[in-house]
This record gives structure tokens, C-alpha cells and sequence, in this order.
């Protein structure tokens, strides 16, 4: 990933950079791995989105296209202020955004709390600004919810999680928990990377501490 002068404090609003009106960039029609398109603005009939901000996103978005019952994924930008960012301008940390992985997927194969449980698993929530090496507000642990059933979930899930944390040392869950803000997509080469590139950069802090069953 792009490594910066590290920004560990998100970026007033009135000093983000300002954007663009459009997305400056072309997009795949059709997702590399998944049989479903890439942009997933209009989602299916009973199809739900989950969105999720844990580091890196080349390697949370191969967690999450692997998973039985997600239908598409793709990668970008949220929680900032900056409208249709680059990569460049949300490493710079005058965006506020952090790395997302959009999830689409089928609620009658993989529930919610199980998509968030997988969230916990495959990174450290308790890290602020940053995943492992990778400094910045760009990799702050989100989860980002549509609808008031979402974030119930995400918080019962999150203050499930805690005491096993605590138990083996681990600070607090830094997770912030947020209606969804806009999601801008992350350029083309970004989207389903580790298909790309196959031995390309991973990132995952994994504590190795499994979310404990309801």
C-alpha cells in the first residue's frame, strides 16, 4: 500500500480537499471472482449491503468474496468528507476516509452478525489508526450500517467481543459504529486485487480471538 506522512487524526471538514462532482475514472463491468456485476448501486431484490472499514482493503475484500452467501464486493472510500477521492488524495489523510469493503450479500445464506463476527476475526479492532504497519486514518476500523437492525447487531456483536479481547490483553474496541456515509468506489486496479495480483500485499492483524457464539 501507499505509505505517507502518517495522519492519525481525521481531518476537519473545512480542510478536507475538496473532490470532484463525478468519479473520475472507469470501473469494470463484472466482478473478477463473483458472478455479479462490480458497481452494485441497484442491489437485487432480497439482497442486503454491509460496509466495513478493517485496513488494507486488497485483503479484506478477499475475506469477504470468499465467504458462502455474498454475492459481489467491491472496494472504496467512506466516513470522509472528501467527495470522489483518489487513492492518492485518501492516503494524503485530508479526505477523512477510510478504506471500505462494500459487501452485497444474500441474508437467507450468511447473516448479518455472521458477516460482522468475520469483520472482528480477520483484523485487530483495538488499534485506532492503524492495522499492523500500515499508520493512518485511512486504516481506522469501521463498521458502517443501514438500518437500525444492522447497528443493533454490530453493537451486540461488538460488546460480545470485548471480554474475550480483555481477557488476553487487548485494549479497547476502537470500531467505530455509523449510519452509513456515501461510498465511493476505489479505482479499477484496487477492485478484487489479490485476483490481480496473487502474491500481492495482505495486511491482517488478526488477534486470532474468535467472536464468542449468542
Amino acid at each position: 500500500m501507499l505509505f505517507s506522512k502518517y495522519k492519525t487524526q481525521i481531518v476537519e471538514p473545512e480542510n478536507a480537499l475538496a473532490g470532484r462532482t463525478d468519479r473520475p475514472f472507469a470501473l469494470a463491468e463484472k466482478h473478477k471472482v463473483l458472478d455479479a456485476p462490480l458497481v452494485t448501486d441497484e442491489v437485487p431484490t432480497g439482497l442486503e449491503v454491509a460496509l466495513f472499514g478493517l485496513g488494507c482493503f486488497w485483503g479484506a475484500e478477499e475475506i469477504f468474496w470468499q465467504i458462502d452467501g455474498v454475492w459481489s464486493t467491491s472496494v472504496g472510500y467512506a466516513g470522509g468528507t472528501t467527495p470522489n477521492p483518489s487513492y492518492e488524495e485518501v492516503c494524503s489523510g485530508k479526505t477523512g476516509h477510510t478504506e471500505a469493503v462494500r459487501v452485497v450479500y444474500d441474508p437467507a445464506k450468511v447473516s448479518y452478525a455472521d458477516l460482522v463476527a468475520a469483520f472482528y476475526e480477520v483484523h485487530d479492532p483495538t488499534q485506532g489508526m492503524r492495522q499492523g504497519n500500515d499508520v493512518g486514518t485511512q486504516y481506522r476500523s469501521a463498521i458502517y450500517t443501514f438500518s437500525d437492525e444492522q447497528a443493533e447487531i454490530a453493537r451486540e456483536v461488538t460488546e460480545r467481543y470485548q471480554p474475550e479481547l480483555t481477557k488476553r490483553g487487548y485494549d479497547r474496541i476502537t470500531t467505530e459504529i455509523k449510519p452509513a456515509p456515501p461510498y465511493y468506489y476505489a479505482e479499477d486496479y484496487h477492485q478484487q486485487y489479490l485476483i490481480k495480483n496473487p502474491f500481492g500485499y495482505r495486511c491482517h492483524s488478526a488477534t486470532g480471538i474468535k467472536v464468542p457464539s449468542a
